[in-house]
């Protein structure tokens, strides 16, 4: 069953992961050089040698894309293997639960403090420094992330809606206290705060949309063979 788990992952991260790569090829690509022209204040028509620059970095963002998505495909199918029966919910919602506490722990409590930064971006802080804080970041995430879910597992019980109070309060303080803490650490003297804020939120929306592609395609994957799941007996055969 621990096969059939992280294969399934693997298919699951395959599907986000190409949805991903075109979207970089499509949309993210060609953002991030309007980005790159619009620091330098001009803009040129493509010639012969930036058309082949732009077709070579649309093929390493979809492999990329794909690269990563088989990456978090994979460690979801065996996380979900082993924590599937205490997450809440039941069936497919048990994979969404997970998927959101990865967006949380990966991305999105790192973010709070070192935000996706665009092309011309400056650091306040060395590189070795900033992978130092991101792990750090990563490993408050996951508790915050368990502290939502135990959360919630404990209040059940007494109804789903104070349930999902309780579950949402850890994220809530950590997401309010992290942003009113934290210091400017990255900054783009040259970008608009528009052009900034527009670069985020594809960074932000991309992001979670990988997570949300591969619990719904991990989902319907699963409802195909429901019998193969850990919260639930095998099928016996009828004598």
């Amino acid at each position: 069953m621990f096969f059939t788990y992280f294969k399934r992952g693997l298919l699951a991260g395959g599907v986000a992961g190409l949805a991903y790569g075109l979207f970089m090829a499509a949309v993210a690509n060609p953002l991030v050089g309007y980005l790159e022209h619009a620091q330098h204040g001009h803009s040129h028509a493509p010639d012969g040698g930036s058309v082949i620059a732009e077709s070579t970095t649309a093929l390493v963002s979809v492999g990329g894309g794909l690269l990563w998505a088989l990456f978090l495909g994979g460690c979801f199918g065996i996380v979900l293997y082993f924590l599937e029966p205490a997450l809440p919910g039941r069936g497919a919602a048990k994979g969404f639960v997970l998927a959101a506490s990865g967006f949380l722990t990966i991305s999105v409590t790192p973010w709070l403090v070192l935000p996706p930064f665009a092309p011309g971006a400056e650091q306040a802080l060395a590189t070795s420094t900033r992978f130092a804080l991101y792990a750090g970041l990563v490993a408050l995430g996951g508790l915050i992330a368990a502290s939502s879910v135990l959360a919630y597992n404990r209040i059940e019980p007494r109804g789903r809606a104070l349930a999902v109070v309780a579950g949402a309060t850890p994220v809530v303080a950590a997401v309010v206290v992290l942003s009113l803490v934290s210091p400017t650490l990255v900054s783009h003297p040259e970008l608009s705060a528009d052009l900034v804020a527009a670069y985020r939120a594809m960074v932000v929306l991309s992001q979670g949309s990988i997570w949300l592609l591969i619990a719904a395609t991990f989902g319907w994957l699963q409802r195909r063979t429901p019998f193969e799941s850990t919260t639930t007996e095998p099928t016996q055969p009828t004598p």
